[in-house]
């Protein structure tokens, strides 16, 4: 045993006495360059986190704003940047001079080349380097900041530097005498660098590890030496030898064929607490834990503000019977002396098993709980239910991580939720509906149920935006994704709705430790759960209704999504976390924004995290996860992550909407929290009174637009007035619905063309506010989707043409949409096309102008087009993929050498595969190159297919129930050629061989 399990607990006993917080907070700003800063992080976090020194890591260069580098003690600098706006120049400078510190290591003396006034802080330039082993000479023993500390040996980059400032500057070590290590002076601000750091090498030396802490603390303003004797105690991670955790490691073939011989064990909440890293000014409270709590699932707020959680012990394996009585209950928790800490835990429903997700309505509550949806409601007053119905069934039961899960009222007054591979299969409303994992809706009393839009894996993520737009996250390999346009419209215009991709820039994420375990995605998201976007306004305007939180349990942290539009479509990028631990056992699965303001965290506080594929020696349970008594089924944690930095609101006096008069309702409207304006519009719309449309249409007058282009009580009152049926019948809602057409605000456009009748006279509305050359993309695509289902007009056809011959530019979702709108106004549209734009649209070509394309599509000119090449002269052979156990369907394909081959390949499994062709006895040398590939952001881009000559023929990523052909020649040269799938971590597993021979 590492340690003596007697000795872990004494220490962890006398920490948890003494234990301070972490006085530093240090900005790290790296980049995805040579350097890899990301991974020489998870090398130094920890070990600063055990001396009181937190690294918050960035990729963010907006990071360097002067607000933010005020919020931290210092900045850290790892990055090949090459240059730095003049802006940021000046906010990095101004930090230092007035008592800022920067520490600048390694390749940050060749960043922002652009800026002599940064090189002249650092102290000198990089300009070239050998390599070696060696040790660097100590010149200022003397100096504090070198007292006591040691010379090391390491293999590093022999750094030469130029354009020296020994203004101000001590040097501290010399390599063969090259200034090798200094402190400067700036200002009021201090500057340390080294050159050391180029590898894993020199970043894992204990030596290296002193030096960086020394800088840090000298960049912070401590007192040296004295500051290395007065570290703050942090509870130490103590180790234990333990059988029985699978480890499926990284460069081998077979699944699960390593060990990982040492478990950490639990903390307590406070002692796990000391191990978070969360953004400069903001802090972790903790709300509610074991063992008042246990295994808590999922979490939200009723309208009283109290907090609700779904607890599972039946979780993932104890698959019951439906009528058989589980161990799963719905816990109401409150804080009832005010102590932020909640003290009363009433079970408001037991007896459950596995519920994954819950949201109210009508009084009570609607629970997932596959294969059903039901109704819960306390009908005595004693906030515990007695009813219980079923709203529908159908939800597969294959796989208890694959079901439906994240329930939320959407702003069109309908109940949101995705759903996983297990899927649904079963009638609604008399109609019967079967799919996989996506997208899905249905009305509050089960009489409906659409399916909106299919994901390309696994999918536990849902958010909205506070201006409507829907996003959400899978488990592999694609964290965000962007639902612009639902099946439906797809399918009223005879186009096929295809799988969606995602819109995040790379699927690797940003763990503070090595100490990870995955079954696939190596060190990237392979577990995302939760697309919650910030829509209050307790944080900093950086966050507002553009940041969203994606929790990942397997690398223990929760990272933020900055979402930016670009049109119609939306990108995504992870340049930090919102909060990480290197405790082993932090678990997030869920965040959400609260009632007062803050994202509160799920902490699952489970060590065994994986779910399958079954790794060897272990046996499958009913939900097909590998049983393994690892599986905590003791602990659960709730916190929040409250902003108290600059510019900070004390909390809000509680609130709440129970009994609230409609008046109350109407205001709320216009409540600064979405959760707050959510619950007031579902009441108001459960009511079903139209006594409050004079309100609501007031309201909905309000002219003005916020600081972020928005007027969040209009856009509510909109759908409350349409969830009331008023625009249908009122002729003052239905006058104001048109007049918002013409809103400041762009958000209230989109949704007022949204909630407006789908008639002739609305036609008319959309036109004559010009809204298809509206400046906002996310405008346009509504009102085309308008027009999609609106009666026909020929005027609106003959508008539709003129958009397209205007817009020599569209992005893909409005291609499509004006496909679907020209589709439906098609007289209008023909009659407007010249023949020579029909003839142009006969022509076959991959790179139409939109134009062409949707007369195209309209005039039915083109026939659909087949595989190209594909004739007699070719072998046909088709390759599946065996579901869930990530493997080929065939293990060898033979063909002759010189043949040429149509390879089918089907995806049959529930999350992207594709086929890499290599030459013989590459696939170890190719697969380094595609592990490599989770640190390019282009990494999805490009399906993780390396350029390679290795690589002799390949697919693109393939998306679940699709299929395609890789037309290639078979080499001339016999022998057995490794075929691969090129999703990350599959490369290892999933194989099969193309035999030629002669």
């Amino acid at each position: 045993m590492r340690l003596s399990i007697l000795l872990g607990v004494c220490v962890a006993f006398i920490a948890q006495c003494f234990a301070t917080e972490p006085v530093l907070k240090v900005l790290f700003l790296g980049d995805t360059g040579h350097h890899t800063p990301a991974e020489r992080m998870r090398e130094l976090a920890p070990v600063m986190q055990s001396r009181g020194i937190q690294l918050v890591y960035t990729e963010d260069i907006d990071s360097l704003s002067l607000d933010n580098l005020k919020r931290y003690d210092a900045l850290l600098i790892y990055a090949n940047i090459e240059k730095i706006s003049a802006e940021k120049e000046a906010a990095l400078t101004r930090y230092v001079r007035e008592g800022g510190g920067l520490f600048a290591l390694h390749c940050a003396s060749y960043c922002f080349q652009n800026s002599s006034t940064y090189i002249s802080m650092v102290g000198a330039q990089f300009k070239s380097h050998k390599t070696g082993t060696f040790r660097a000479t100590i010149v200022a023993s003397d100096n504090p900041v070198m007292q006591g500390f040691k010379s090391f040996e390491s293999w590093d980059e022999t750094y030469v530097h130029v354009k020296h400032n020994t203004e101000n500057r001590t040097v501290l070590e010399v390599r063969e005498n090259e200034p090798w290590t200094w402190i400067r002076t700036e200002g009021k601000g201090r500057v340390f660098y080294t050159a050391w750091g180029h590898d894993s090498r020199t970043w894992t030396n204990p030596g290296f590890q002193d030096l960086v802490e020394r800088g840090i603390r000298y960049c912070a303003g401590e007192k040296l030496p004295d500051a290395l004797d007065n570290r703050p105690v942090v509870t130490p991670l103590v180790l234990k030898d333990q059988a029985g955790i699978p480890y499926y490691v990284p460069g081998k073939k077979s699944q699960g064929d390593g060990s990982w011989p040492q478990m950490q064990l639990p903390l307590t909440p406070e002692q796990s607490m000391q191990h978070f890293v969360v953004p400069a000014g903001f802090e972790v409270q903790l709300v509610a834990s074991d063992p008042d709590i246990k295994k808590p699932i999922a979490m939200a707020w009723d309208e009283r503000g109290r907090l609700w959680i779904a607890e599972t012990l039946d979780y993932p394996n104890r698959l019951l019977a439906p009528g058989e009585k589980g161990r799963d209950r719905i816990v109401i928790c409150e804080d009832t002396k005010g102590t932020g800490h909640m003290d009363k835990f009433t079970v408001f429903a037991d007896g459950l098993n596995i519920p994954t997700g819950f949201t109210f309505s009508h009084g009570g509550v609607i629970v997932h709980q596959m294969p059903n949806t039901l109704f819960l409601k306390d009908t005595h007053g004693g906030d515990h239910a007695d009813l219980k119905e079923v709203l529908f069934s159908g939800w597969g039961r294959t796989d208890t991580h694959a079901g439906p899960s994240n329930l939320h009222y959407g702003l069109d007054n309908h109940i949101w939720s995705m759903v996983g591979y297990s899927g649904y299969s079963g009638t609604v409303g008399g109609v019967y509906n079967q799919f996989l994992q996506g997208f899905t809706r249905f009305q509050a009393d089960g009489s409906e149920l659409e399916f909106l839009r299919a994901t390309n894996n696994n999918t536990w993520g849902l958010g909205f935006r506070e201006d409507g737009t829907v996003f959400g996250s899978t488990a592999n390999n694609n964290p965000s994704v962007y639902l612009p346009i639902p099946n439906r419209y797809y399918i009223a215009a005879g186009l096929e709705p295809k799988t969606l991709g995602g819109i995040a820039d790379t699927s690797r994420y940003l763990p503070i430790t090595n100490r990870v375990r995955q079954v696939d995605v190596h060190w990237g998201y392979t577990a995302a759960a939760g697309h919650a976007f910030y829509t209050a306004r307790s944080y900093p305007k950086e966050y507002w209704n553009r940041i969203a939180f994606v929790a990942e349990p397997t690398g223990h942290l929760v990272g933020q999504f900055n979402v930016t539009a670009e049109g119609a479509d939306f990108h995504s990028k992870n340049p930090m976390n919102l909060i990480s631990s290197d405790d082993e056992w932090f678990a997030p699965i869920m965040t959400e924004v609260g009632p007062d303001g803050a994202v509160w965290v799920i902490d699952w506080y489970n060590y065994i995290v994986q779910h399958n594929p079954m790794p060897k020696g272990f046996e499958m349970g009913q939900g097909n996860a590998y049983e393994n008594p690892l599986r905590d089924k003791r602990y659960g944690r709730i916190y929040r992550i409250v902003w108290k930095g600059d510019n900070h609101q004390e909390p809000k006096p509680a609130m709440t909407l129970a009994g609230a008069t409609p008046e109350k309702l109407v205001e709320t409207l216009s409540n600064d929290n979405m959760l707050w304006r959510t619950h007031a519009q579902r009441l108001l719309v459960e009511r079903g009174r139209k006594d409050v449309v004079p309100l609501l249409v007031a309201l909905a007058k309000d002219p003005k637009q916020d600081e972020i282009g928005l007027n969040v009580g209009v856009i509510h009152a909109l759908w409350t007035l349409h969830g009331l049926h008023a625009l249908d019948s009122d002729a003052a809602a239905l006058q104001v619905a048109t007049d918002d057409l013409k809103h400041v605000s762009a958000a209230v456009r989109r949704n007022a063309v949204m909630v407006l009748p789908r008639s002739k006279n609305g036609v008319r509305a959309i036109l004559a506010a010009k809204l298809l050359q509206d400046s906002d993309a996310q405008v346009q695509l509504a009102a085309l989707l308008a027009l999609a289902e609106s009666p026909a007009m020929p005027i609106a056809g003959i508008q539709i043409h003129q958009y397209l011959v205007s817009h020599k530019s569209l992005d893909r979702w409005l291609v499509d949409a004006a496909k679907m709108a020209a589709s439906a106004q098609s007289a209008g549209f023909i009659a407007s096309t010249t023949e020579a734009e029909i003839a142009a649209a006969k022509i076959e070509s991959e790179d139409k102008a939109p134009v062409l394309e949707v007369v195209s599509h309209v005039s039915a000119t083109k026939s659909a087009p087949t595989t190209p090449g594909v004739g007699s002269n070719r072998l046909v052979i088709r390759l599946g993929v065996i579901p869930d156990v990530m493997k080929y369907d065939k293990n060898e394909i033979t063909v002759k050498a010189g043949t040429k081959v149509d390879l089918v390949f089907t995806n049959n499994d529930h999350m992207q595969h594709n086929i890499l062709i290599l030459k013989p006895d590459t696939s170890e040398k190719v697969g380094a190159l595609i592990d490599a590939m989770l640190t390019d952001p282009q990494g999805l881009a490009k399906s993780y297919r390396p350029r390679t000559s290795d690589l002799l023929f390949s697919l693109p990523l393939v998306d679940p129930g699709d299929a395609t052909d890789l037309l290639f020649t078979a080499p001339r040269e016999p022998g057995r050629y490794p075929i691969v799938c090129s999703f990350p971590g599959h490369w290892r597993i999933m194989q099969a061989t193309l035999v030629v021979t002669p």
